[in-house]
């Protein structure tokens, strides 16, 4: 049986702070149907946490790899899959 809905921890490094890359990362969230939140790590990198069904969110994290704003740029991301994640809507961590 088919699981209705995947959730996933990414860091992302590369040029990601301070180019729109979490606006740009929400309004895809957003469009995809995808709840979670994203937030700007003191070492340079953005961490997202992401819920959603299964197809979405994997056109949600290859649009991630590829970097949601034209602005930023993604040198390397690890992807985790996580369990017990749920959260309404897709905002910014602070």
């Amino acid at each position: 049986m088919k699981r209705q809905k995947q959730s996933v921890e990414m860091i992302v490094t590369g040029i990601v702070q301070g180019v729109g890359f979490r606006y740009a990362t929400i309004k895809l969230a957003e469009a995809l149907n995808i709840n979670g939140w994203v937030k700007n790590k003191p070492d340079g990198s953005v961490q997202v946490v992401a819920s959603g069904s299964p197809d979405n969110l994997t056109h949600f994290v290859n649009k991630i790899k590829q970097s949601p704003t034209p602005y930023g740029r993604v040198d390397h991301i690890t992807v985790n899959y996580i369990t017990n994640f749920d959260h309404k809507g897709f905002d910014v961590k602070y």
